[in-house]
């Protein structure tokens, strides 16, 4: 029994879910997503919410169950308040600036690293070490933040690079004489 996939999500207040088929459509204040589900759950509105359920009790479905309602949940959340990832960065001379509809990294490459913003996504640099990401999917936020984590990830040694504000480092200590 899933213990996630049992509860029902709500639909707050100001959106609107409709189901069509095998795809969950949810339009709020930010945007709208839609997500499809597999042959393997059934989902329905009942009581202002949306109700996920096991087609059978196979392992597939079992393990579908929870995920496509933790997928619906992120729908919702997305639409209403959306999502948001920090980044920050460490290291002299490392900087961000935001130009245009591209994120301009100095890394300590030769040159720039000038990365395109995807639709759906806003950037923002409050400082030069410091880069915030958001947008109203999860998912999308997600990769764009690995993907400019990427670039230059952190190193053990002196902890310089790109990391996650909640990321720990673990540092490592250099060569002794």
């Amino acid at each position: 029994m899933s213990r996630i996939g049992k509860k029902p999500v709500a639909v707050p207040k100001g959106v609107t879910a409709t189901i069509n088929g095998q795809t969950v459509s949810v339009k709020g204040p930010k945007g709208e997503l839609s997500f499809d589900f597999t042959d393997h759950v059934v989902v329905e509105l009942k009581d202002g919410g949306v109700q996920v359920a096991p087609r059978d009790d196979s392992k597939p479905a079992r393990s579908a169950w929870g995920m496509s309602r933790t997928m619906i949940s992120n729908l919702m959340k997305g639409v209403t308040d959306g999502f948001s990832k920090k980044l920050e960065i460490n290291g002299v001379g490392y900087r961000a600036a935001v130009q245009g509809t591209n994120l301009q990294l100095a890394l300590g490459y030769s040159h720039d690293v000038v990365y395109p913003i995807p639709a759906g996504i806003t950037i923002v640099t409050p400082r030069p070490v410091e880069i915030i990401i958001s947008g109203i999917d999860k998912q999308k936020v997600g990769q764009v933040a690995a993907e400019i984590r990427e670039y230059r990830g952190p190193e053990p040694y002196k902890g310089k690079g790109v990391k996650y504000s909640t990321e720990t480092i673990f540092r490592k200590e250099g060569k002794k004489k």
